[in-house]
């Protein structure tokens, strides 16, 4: 899976995943970033491209000529002068930084029960939807994709690192 190859490159790079969901139109995420140059909008957007670049290539492999001439048509005239030859995702997405316990709690409860929520439901149960951290939060252990409980993240000191 692509998004697990990026999660894999934010931990390289010293970022934390705290908590996901992969639907099938869309993916939800609580990321904790360590010190870094580098814009949160420009890692999220590299992640966007590399996973991109890795379903194109799946599709590729498996002769998929249909969905990617789907996909080659919702570039933009940037991009394509670029050298950019598909786009699989939407052009901006939404961020917002998660102060207080209060705020986190909201949002792990509406990336969990999603898949509960949408119609039609994919699953009865937070913990029944395997390609979340549902199970983790609630039932205690990892199903897909190891993450780092989002209030470890309290102990960590994300300002600028000490040379």
């Amino acid at each position: 899976m692509q998004i697990d190859k990026f999660f894999d490159k934010l931990k390289a790079d010293g970022h934390f995943v705290n908590a996901y969901l992969i639907m099938p139109n869309h993916v939800h995420v609580i990321l904790s970033f360590s010190y870094t140059e580098k814009r949160i909008n420009r890692i999220l957007g590299d992640g966007k491209r590399f996973i991109t670049d890795d379903f194109v290539e799946n599709l590729q492999a498996n002769h998929r000529n249909d969905i990617l001439e789907k996909l080659s048509g919702f570039e933009n005239e940037t991009d394509r002068q670029r050298g950019k030859l598909h786009e699989a995702f939407e052009p901006l997405f939404d961020w917002k930084e998660c102060y207080s316990d209060d705020f986190i709690e909201q949002k792990l409860n509406y990336i969990h029960m999603n898949p509960c929520v949408c119609h039609p439901p994919l699953a009865k149960n937070p913990i029944d939807y395997l390609h979340s951290s549902a199970n983790f939060y609630l039932g205690g252990s990892h199903i897909i994709y190891p993450i780092v409980h989002v209030m470890n993240m309290k102990d960590i000191n994300f300002d600028k690192r000490i040379k």
